[in-house]
């Protein structure tokens, strides 16, 4: 006998679901945060000076200097958070390696354990919306895909 188990991805599934909630939740975040990282790798609103973020061994096989190194920083981080909101379980796997080549450079760095380790965290939850948009495969429009 086989047991078919489907998910309840109508907008009821928003009030009730806690995992479908999960999933949004981690979706929105993981859209809007890494694309206002990447615009302010261009704005400088955050801090004064994103360079001092980047390992020099990344920076000696970067194109340019540093500067031009966070400007493409910035928009990889940009075209992940739009992958993350357009086709989640590709942009949840991609943030998590992101994350994880962000963590091995702040502790090449040196100094930026504590950021490293928040990285850390957040790379945990990039794989865990991977696992809901494959447990939830709705596109934007809440359309089944």
């Amino acid at each position: 006998m086989t047991n078919t188990h489907t998910r309840d991805t109508t907008v009821s599934a928003a009030t009730t679901d806690p995992g479908f909630q999960a999933f949004w939740a981690l979706r929105i975040g993981f859209t809007a945060l890494p694309i206002l990282f990447g615009i302010d790798k261009f704005a400088n609103w955050l801090t004064d000076d994103w360079t001092r973020y980047l390992a020099s061994q990344f920076n000696d096989i970067a194109p340019g200097d540093a500067e031009l190194a966070m400007h493409l920083v910035g928009g990889i981080e940009i075209v992940a958070g739009i992958t993350v909101l357009l086709l989640p379980r590709l942009g949840g796997p991609l943030v998590a390696v992101w994350l994880g080549g962000i963590i091995l450079n702040l502790l090449m760095v040196g100094g930026y354990g504590d950021i490293a380790l928040r990285d850390f965290g957040l790379m945990l939850a990039a794989i865990v919306l991977a696992r809901l948009a494959w447990a939830y495969p709705i596109d934007v429009r809440g359309r089944r895909t």
